[in-house]
């Protein structure tokens, strides 16, 4: 069985190009919608997860999800740092492992308003376990037992008191930020220093979580086995790319929630748009369609030709859609996450979003395209040529 030739479909768009911009910008403007809640999406998700490491563990209070309710004794965390055999030591012996603070601090923002920043107290042995992931970029790391701290790449020009030199008040204790550095995931968003002297000045007495280099061959369920009947210490263990990925499973449910919603709101005029731009297009094209039937062409053909026409005109729309985003790649913002402290990450149109919103544009375009197409499919030859 024959079909239409295919550029019968792109000079008929051409034709009628004015139809054909107002429904390629309705879809697009649905597209951009969806891609750029996704794009958000993908940003916020690439931020913690491709920089998780399977050789680090975290250790948290039984029962917590987050650094940010979880709370360790500093016998707890003694122990957690040199008593598991997994973790492996330096040089000299000593384990890579380091007990942190953890708490969210409110701040003023640059551009106006309050936000909640997080403020890290390390050990040294924490940029040991981290290695290369974390680097001062600027000025230099805080001397340990000293009022200083360093501050994320991603509060520069955020937040006015990160910069060097700034004094930033602590409750009553003035602190000197000397270093900027650059770190994976959320650490480039926060506040460090030293963990006794921020515990101090926060009289919090309390670790929230316990981090260490472990062993490649490391069963951290095993680890978290040995110590459920241990009245000592009973953490939750878990790898630094699981807990970073369970921090980002509410947001980006979220964010892809929300993208859904307002993608269906927006398509269902997509689809009247694209609906009623065929049925007009249909009705100036009788004469047309009355002489593709009346040369041999069957009902089906002519189908599927409006039918592509309709998926054509989804493309389109798509890829205007996608251009519309696509500036927005690289820019930064600020969210808060899980544990109520603002995180910046960059807007991320990976491949992934681009085929995502395009094929739901070519759904768009099909579903609008549907009817129409199958009302010119039933068109007699007669019948369409004696209503041209």
């Amino acid at each position: 069985m024959a079909l239409v030739p295919f550029r019968y479909n792109v000079r008929s768009l051409w034709v009628r190009r004015s139809s054909t911009l107002l429904t390629m910008c309705a879809i697009g403007a649905t597209v951009a919608v969806l891609a750029f809640m996704l794009s958000l999406q993908q940003g916020f998700v690439l931020l913690f997860q491709q920089n998780g490491r399977q050789d680090i563990a975290v250790f948290l209070r039984k029962g917590a999800t987050s650094e940010g309710e979880s709370g360790i004794t500093q016998e707890q965390a003694q122990l957690l740092t040199k008593e598991v055999p997994e973790v492996e030591k330096d040089a000299a012996g000593n384990p890579i492992a380091s007990a942190e603070l953890y708490l969210a601090v409110r701040r003023r923002k640059a551009d106006g308003g309050e936000t909640n920043i997080a403020l890290r107290g390390v050990q040294p042995m924490t940029f040991a376990v981290h290695g290369d992931d974390v680097k001062v970029t600027e000025g230099r790391t805080f001397a340990p037992g000293s009022d200083e701290l360093i501050v994320g790449e991603g509060l520069l020009g955020r937040v006015p008191e990160c910069r060097v030199g700034e004094v930033m008040q602590i409750n009553t204790v003035p602190f000197r930020v000397v270093g900027v550095f650059s770190g994976k995931g959320g650490y480039r968003s926060e506040i460090w220093g030293d963990l006794d002297r921020l515990s101090q000045a926060l009289q919090r007495p309390v670790r929230s979580r316990v981090i260490a280099r472990v062993r490649a061959d490391a069963d951290l369920k095993a680890v978290e086995t040995r110590y459920e009947s241990d009245l000592r210490v009973q953490p939750k263990v878990q790898t630094e790319r699981d807990y970073l990925s369970s921090q980002t499973q509410r947001l980006t449910l979220t964010f892809t929630i929300l993208g859904g919603f307002l993608a269906v709101i927006m398509g269902i005029a997509a689809v009247f748009t694209g609906t009623n731009a065929m049925l007009a297009a249909i009705s100036s094209r009788t004469h047309e369609i009355g002489i593709l039937q009346a040369v041999g062409y069957r009902p089906f053909a002519v189908f599927a030709s409006f039918l592509l026409e309709a998926a054509l005109l989804g493309l389109l729309g798509g890829l205007f859609g996608c251009a519309l985003v696509l500036p927005f790649q690289g820019m930064e913002t600020g969210t808060m996450n899980q544990t109520f402290s603002e995180v910046t990450f960059a807007f991320r149109t990976t491949p992934v979003v681009l085929l995502t919103a395009i094929s739901f544009a070519m759904g768009l375009g099909i579903i609008g395209g549907a009817f129409p197409a199958l009302r010119a499919a039933r068109m007699l030859p007669t019948q369409a040529l004696r209503r041209a």
